[in-house]
């Protein structure tokens, strides 16, 4: 049988200087090409920068990244585009096609003659992708992860892209129903919408001994509370830790573990201070994906405080470990957290509705077996034989159009 050669395409995908960016369309792929029916080559822009010099920050990792790797058997170009300061947002999609050309054009030269580009992300990637689409005369799927339509569709001029980036594509993804929502509501077909949501790695995050992994990591807490995401507003670590302040007035051993990195580090760490429980407060800054699973398994209760999400991957890593969640009721996550045994949906974005939700979830019990159980129903095959059942019929239509 034929295998079905697939163009990967986004700027959500690990690298060897930056091995957890975008994982989630990695391991999408590699569960993909598990089915043996399907080949595939990953172009996965980053943006120009001139040094490598540290000092730069994570500009400095564009630069320091590779033109082209091997990921895990994956053949990965990264062509670079031009990121322009202030205007950069709307004018990223362009840049990005153009960036990107040479290297799809390589491709088809070397022999890879790709019968549809799969691109994830709708802004600015999938813009791209639906200009190039275009230019190469080849169908197209795009996925959308979350803030690409629940956030930046705010922007008029980035909207009316989308919108016609979506009415280019053969077929559009979301991670949840609710991001489909967004483009049914604003008159697309309804034909064109799949939701194919994430699953989870169900080796790579597994239970361990809660006992052992706490005394490894050197942490305690009844109970251990854990939030995990870019330091920033969106994923609401401040509220994690205002619910840390109100639970230790009933709970006085309760304590709290922030994994990431990002700009609000500084005002997490005063906002502990103020509300004096620093001392119960431990930052790690960011951590490798392989290690997550020893916290999540450390952990009692993993808090997911955002405001906006898509389908969030933590949610679903940390039940896999047993541990249960408490979560903010919003976009995709009531479809992720549909149990009790998966843990507890919060209305409020509050501090003391969180306390009250992990007081609940405590209060009833946790099993964290039936945690274990509700995970492994969320396994990758049922977003993989959807991938494949629909590039299958977008491509034989092309074919005969």
């Amino acid at each position: 049988m034929k295998k079905l050669k697939v163009l990967t395409f986004s700027t959500l995908f690990p690298s060897s200087v930056k091995p957890s960016h975008g994982i989630f369309v990695e391991t999408r792929l590699r569960e993909l090409l598990k089915s043996g029916q399907v080949e595939s080559r990953v172009i996965a822009p980053v943006p120009w920068f001139p040094s490598t010099n540290p000092r730069w920050g994570e500009y400095a990792k564009f630069a320091a990244t590779p033109a082209r790797e091997q990921r895990n058997g994956l053949d990965v170009r990264h062509p670079r585009y031009l990121l322009a300061p202030k205007v950069g947002m709307t004018t990223a999609p362009l840049t990005l096609a153009l960036g990107a050309r040479a290297a799809v054009q390589q491709l088809i030269d070397e022999g890879f003659d790709f019968d549809l580009i799969d691109a994830h992300y709708y802004y600015p990637d999938g813009v791209a992708a639906a200009l190039l689409a275009k230019w190469f005369d080849k169908p197209l799927t795009i996925t959308a992860r979350g803030t690409d339509l629940n956030l930046i569709p705010q922007y008029p001029l980035p909207k009316r892209m989308i919108e016609w980036a979506a009415r280019r594509a053969a077929g559009s993804i979301g991670v949840c129903s609710a991001l489909m929502d967004v483009l049914r509501g604003w008159g697309h077909d309804g034909a064109k919408l799949h939701t194919l949501r994430n699953g989870v790695d169900l080796e790579r995050f597994r239970p361990l001994a809660q006992a052992a992994m706490r005394a490894e990591l050197v942490i305690g807490g009844e109970p251990l509370l854990l939030s995990v995401g870019h330091l920033i507003e969106r994923k609401g670590h401040h509220i994690a830790i205002e619910a840390l302040a109100e639970l230790v007035k009933r709970r006085p051993g309760a304590r709290l573990v922030v994994i990431g990195e990002g700009e609000e580090r500084v005002a997490l760490t005063a906002l502990a201070a103020r509300l004096g429980v620093s001392d119960q407060v431990r930052l790690t800054g960011s951590l490798p994906n392989t290690e997550l699973l020893k916290w999540y398994s450390a952990a009692d209760v993993l808090l997911l405080c955002s405001s906006r999400e898509g389908w969030a991957n933590v949610l679903l890593e940390s039940m896999a470990c047993g541990t249960p969640v408490v979560a903010t009721d919003i976009w995709g996550t009531p479809e992720v957290v549909a149990s009790p045994e998966a843990g507890r949906l919060v209305a409020e974005r509050s501090g003391t509705a969180f306390a009250a939700g992990i007081e609940a979830l405590l209060a009833a019990g946790v099993d964290r077996a039936a945690t274990r159980r509700y995970a492994e129903g969320f396994s990758w095959q049922a977003t993989t034989d959807g991938q494949l059942a629909l590039f299958s019929t977008i491509t034989q239509v092309s074919a005969h159009a």
